[in-house]
Parts: C-alpha cells; sequence; structure tokens
C-alpha cells in the first residue's frame, strides 16, 4: 500500500523540513505489523514528492499477531497487506507524527501555511458508493479524482473491483491534509486492524474536531470511523455537537441525552419477559453477556442460562459477572454452556422463555430453517423474545443500501421482511407474534431494532 504527497510551489525540497524527513536518505519505521518505508522519489526546486510505502507481514496477521480474526481460511487469503486501511492511518502517526501536531521549529511559518499539496493513495477500499468519495473529501476543499480498476482484465464480466486509487489536491496546511487522510482512510475500509474502543473516540475528536462538527457528512463519517458501534458513535456526535455550540452562550445546557440504542434494546426485552411472567430464561446466542447481566438485576428471574457458539464470548461473559467469585446463590442461578442454535440440543429445554437479541442476522440464510426448527418445534418454550435490525434505518448510520451495521451479519430484514417472517414461523410452529419497534422511530424508515414476541398458543 503506497501513499504518496506532492508539494507544487517554490523551495519545494523544505517538505523534508515539515516532516522532518531528509529527502537525500530513505528510512525504514518498524512497526507492529511490518515496516514502513519513507523517500523521495521526486526532488525538485517546484515540485517535490514523498511516498510513504507500507509493507505489512501477512505471516504476522496470520498468526494472529495483530488484526486476526479468530482462525479460518480468511486469515490466510484477505486483503489486508495490500490495501490501504487503518494499517495505513497508523503508519502516517508513526512516520509524520510531528508534522501531523502542525509543528515546524525553524519553518513554523511554512507549517501554518496553505500548500498546494497533492496526496495520492493506491488500493483504496471503497466498497460503497463511489460519489461518497467526492461528497467526504470536496468539502474539506479538495479536487477528487479517483481511477478504479476491473477485477480481472481477464474476465471483464467480474466488473470492476471494489478498490481505487484516489488523488486529493488542495491548497491547505500540511498537518490538516495529514489529519483528514488519518481519519478518512478507515472510513472507506470495513474494518479496523485493531479493537475499536472508547479511545477511538479520543482520537477521532483529537484529529477531527476542528473540520467534522460541520461536515455535511458527519454522521457517516463518525460511523463508519468508529466501525458502527452505535454506543460510541453517540458519544462522538454528542460531543462535536456540543464542541459546535460551545461558543453561543445563549445556548441552553443540554439536556441528559436518551439512553444508547443497547440499553433501550435490552430494557425493551427484559420489560418483555417480565410482562409474560417468565422466570427462568435462557439467553441464546449471549454473547459478552449483556442480557444475562440485566436479568441478574432482577429478582424476577430465578435460573438465568447463557448459550454461544464462541467459547472465547462465554468465557468473557463469566469474567464479566465475576462467576469464579460469586457466592453460591448467583452460581447456582446462572449457568452458561457452548452450543449451536443451528443443532438440537436437549439443554434448550424446560425454560419459561428465550431471547435471542441481535443474533438471527449472523446465520447464513440456509440455516434459518435449522433455526427455526431448533427454537420453535425442539425447545418450544411458551415465550421467545427475538430483535434484529431494521435495514431500513440504516441510512441514519451513514450506510449505503447494500451495507449492513457490522461485518459479520449475513444479512438485515427491512420491517415488511421480518414481519413475513415472523408471521410464517409463527403459524409454522403453532405461535402467535406481537412486532413492535426499539428506539428513535423515524416516520420514513422505522426504528433502529425490530421485535418479535412470539408467544406459544
Amino acid at each position: 500500500m503506497l501513499l504518496t504527497i506532492t508539494y507544487t510551489g517554490a523551495n519545494t525540497p523544505d517538505l523534508g523540513y515539515l516532516l522532518y524527513k531528509n529527502p537525500a536518505r530513505p528510512q525504514a519505521i518498524s512497526l507492529s505489523f511490518g515496516q514502513a518505508l519513507v523517500f523521495y522519489p521526486e526532488v525538485s526546486d517546484t515540485r517535490t514528492t514523498v511516498a510513504l510505502l507500507l509493507d505489512v507481514d501477512p505471516i504476522d496477521l496470520a498468526r494472529g499477531k495483530v488484526g486476526s480474526t479468530t482462525g479460518g481460511l480468511f486469515d490466510y487469503v484477505n486483503d489486508r497487506p495490500y490495501v490501504s486501511s487503518s494499517f495505513m492511518s497508523t503508519a502516517i502517526t508513526k512516520a509524520f507524527g510531528t508534522a501531523m501536531s502542525g509543528r515546524g521549529d525553524a519553518h513554523q511559518d511554512l507549517a501554518d501555511a496553505a500548500l498546494d499539496l497533492t496526496a495520492t493513495v493506491t488500493m483504496l477500499p471503497c466498497r460503497a458508493d463511489h460519489a461518497m468519495l467526492g461528497r467526504v473529501f470536496e468539502p474539506l476543499g479538495y479536487a477528487v479524482s479517483y481511477e478504479s480498476l476491473p477485477t480481472d482484465e481477464a474476465f471483464p464480466d467480474w466488473g470492476p473491483s471494489p478498490y481505487v486509487t484516489l488523488t486529493i489536491r488542495g491548497t491547505v496546511r500540511l498537518r490538516d491534509l495529514l489529519r483528514h487522510l488519518y481519519v478518512l482512510l478507515p472510513v472507506f475500509d470495513r474494518r479496523k486492524h485493531y479493537w475499536v474502543g472508547p479511545a477511538e473516540v479520543d482520537k477521532l475528536l483529537a484529529h477531527a474536531s476542528d473540520w467534522l462538527a460541520d461536515h455535511p457528512e458527519k454522521a457517516y463519517i463518525t460511523a463508519r470511523y468508529l466501525a458502527r458501534r452505535h454506543r460510541l458513535v453517540n458519544l462522538a456526535l454528542g460531543q462535536l455537537t456540543t464542541a459546535e455550540a460551545a461558543d453561543d452562550e445563549d445556548e441552553p445546557e443540554p439536556e441528559d441525552r436518551a439512553p444508547n440504542l443497547n440499553t433501550q434494546r435490552l430494557a425493551a426485552v427484559v420489560g418483555a419477559l417480565k410482562a409474560a411472567g417468565a422466570h427462568r430464561v435462557i439467553d441464546l446466542g449471549c454473547g459478552e453477556g449483556n442480557l444475562i447481566r440485566a436479568l441478574i438485576d432482577d429478582p424476577q428471574f430465578s435460573t438465568i442460562a447463557g448459550t454461544d457458539v464462541s467459547p472465547d464470548a462465554l468465557e468473557w461473559t463469566a469474567r464479566k459477572l465475576k462467576l469464579d467469585r460469586a457466592g453460591a446463590g448467583l452460581r447456582d442461578r446462572v449457568s452458561l454452556f457452548q452450543s449451536s442454535l443451528t443443532y438440537r440440543d436437549a439443554r434448550f429445554s424446560g425454560y419459561d422463555a428465550a431471547a435471542v437479541v441481535e443474533v438471527i442476522e449472523h446465520l447464513d440464510p440456509s440455516r434459518l430453517g435449522a433455526f427455526e426448527k431448533v427454537v420453535f418445534e425442539y425447545a418450544k418454550p411458551p415465550i421467545v423474545v427475538l430483535t434484529t435490525p431494521n435495514r431500513e434505518y440504516n441510512v441514519h448510520y451513514g450506510l449505503a443500501g447494500d451495507e449492513s451495521r457490522h461485518t459479520d451479519h449475513r444479512f438485515e430484514w427491512t420491517r415488511a421482511e421480518f414481519r413475513d417472517w415472523a408471521t410464517r414461523t409463527a403459524e409454522t410452529y403453532g405461535y402467535t407474534v406481537t412486532i413492535a419497534g426499539i428506539g428513535d422511530d423515524d416516520e420514513a424508515t422505522g426504528t433502529p431494532t425490530q421485535m418479535g414476541v412470539f408467544t406459544c398458543a
């Protein structure tokens, strides 16, 4: 993956002073996932180009040191070593961190000046509409062009590849160009090579608070930079809005923000289980155990079980709940076990209710029939509370029509599609179903989450 930055004007070799990189001496920078090479392929009085070439070691990725998945073929056959993504953003901070800070020492006037700069990024993932390239970069003052290549010249029917070579040109400060690239390159990729947590909000605000608050694609940029983790997105957007209004002394103090979507979702599921009079509940696909923790807090639920296909998720849940240090009462009340929702398991039976929270969309569509039989025919609890994303609402997260909220989602239903599936499933297995929405209700797109409460007839 390659990034070049070209300075056009007078005395352009001074770019070396701004970047703290000598044009006459190539440099190698060690990174945890490979190395970055900085060199100048072009130096003259009127035009100087610096290149940042990133060499990612695919063996390190496959061994799980950085950015690896839980295993399988993806670890060995993927685009990570070759595309400009969050790896490139990390390399920018390592190679050009001083320039990003705006420090220029003896050349501070030049560091503070707007320069004629052109940046070219090779192999940028752009799986969304290519028009988003312009909508993201042009409001920042850049002229945007890109070249899209065929997937394979020998097979033209395969169409264009999901990668572009992007060129942006503008009269901007060098620090601003670097910050824009740092934030926006991962926006066009589907995943970062590291865990996206609260620290990413701080990074985003540190590099973008002065330009993102009034950007017309603020929601799109924020959502994709933070890997569509809705709690973090809401936190970042809230802080950007607060910063935007900070200069207005007449602005009233903000009221407490509404609970985030995950909190609302858990509250709705717990409420449905309580209303059904359930005491013994199994959480099918419990993940990190957020619902289990909410159920523990309510004494109505005397027996709580959680199951997941991932042993790592179950181990994490046990640690969060501190089951190894819990008293006998909690250990007798809560149990965890590994299983798959597409295979019959006698341990799923014997509960008043089952919760399936944001799980079904992770199943391959071809396995939905097996899931239905396992839950509604074999386990057959009196109550099933199931939630899943509403695809129509995704536009509010800055997603294109064919994009999902999570890279592991195999599908996402519209409201009509969910209603059709829920109604058919209920009729097939002897249930009735009531459907409700969770979260902010938009007149055109509905709510972000849809919930079905199945009651055995």
